[in-house]
């Protein structure tokens, strides 16, 4: 899908809707192809719904309608009745995690190569390496090495959630949504998942929500603040905490002290 700009995605006069329920109204707002984005707010202000518009998650609703322009990388994900965009491809190129580790129930090697294998993006002879790589690109290598063939789910909450880390970057995505990644894991877990977020900020866009205020400020550069059913404030993560320039973004973080 080509690298016209530094831009990853770009929103423009952006709403969702379930059936006839506005979830969110006139969203503008780009962001840039390398690093960390944070999308904050109170529950059910909508973080979750925009992260899923954006590799066209939501398309299992069958009441979910997008208008307005989504571009990824210029090309515009929802246009001409969704029929012109490959969502397979688009899905590659943009992984997802979610709060809960989403395991299939097979090995710990087979779960790395899941979506791999289905896309047939590489040959056979070269699985065992990207397996190892993308093992020890999430620090589970020396952990998983010696049970490679085990159930995945006898790894631990944190293991787990690295090894669907793993198995979307052997996708070899350029973009990566995490919801509410470390939402149910230790804080040893956390710290883990966290600093390989921010090691793959360098390199992918990512874009994270979160509803642990302190997590965004030590991951983020920009910041998006939704509430009321739209876009509040975006901007970098230093002006959005310390000089907010909406009264209800205010409220809001002085209502979550870290």
């Amino acid at each position: 899908m080509g690298h016209s700009s530094d831009t990853a995605f770009v929103l423009k006069d952006v709403s969702l809707f379930f059936g006839s329920v506005p979830i969110l109204t006139d969203v503008n707002f780009a962001i840039r192809s390398t690093g960390i984005t944070s999308i904050i707010g109170p529950s059910g202000s909508g973080k979750s719904t925009l992260l899923r518009t954006l590799n066209r998650l939501n398309d299992h609703h069958p009441t979910f309608r997008c208008t307005g322009s989504v571009r990824y990388r210029g090309t515009d994900i929802y246009a001409n009745g969704n029929g012109s965009v490959d969502v397979a491809r688009l899905r590659q190129d943009i992984g997802m995690l979610f709060q809960k580790p989403c395991l299939f129930p097979t090995s710990i090697y087979e779960n790395v190569l899941f979506g791999l294998k289905r896309l047939k993006l590489r040959p056979r002879s070269e699985f065992p390496g990207i397996v190892e790589t993308t093992l020890r690109a999430v620090f589970l290598w020396d952990e998983v090495k010696d049970r490679m063939k085990h159930p995945a789910n006898e790894l631990s909450q944190g293991q787990q959630q690295r090894l669907s880390l793993a198995r979307a970057l052997a996708c070899e995505p350029e973009v990566l949504l995490l919801d509410e990644p470390t939402a149910s894991l230790d804080p040893k877990s956390t710290q883990a998942i966290e600093s390989l977020i921010r090691e793959l900020g360098n390199r992918l866009t990512v874009i994270l929500v979160t509803h642990r205020l302190e997590q965004a400020k030590r991951l983020s550069e920009t910041v998006i603040f939704l509430s009321d059913g739209c876009v509040c404030e975006w901007g970098g993560v230093d002006d959005i905490f310390t000089c907010p320039s909406k009264e209800i973004t205010q409220q809001y973080l002085a209502g979550h002290p870290p």
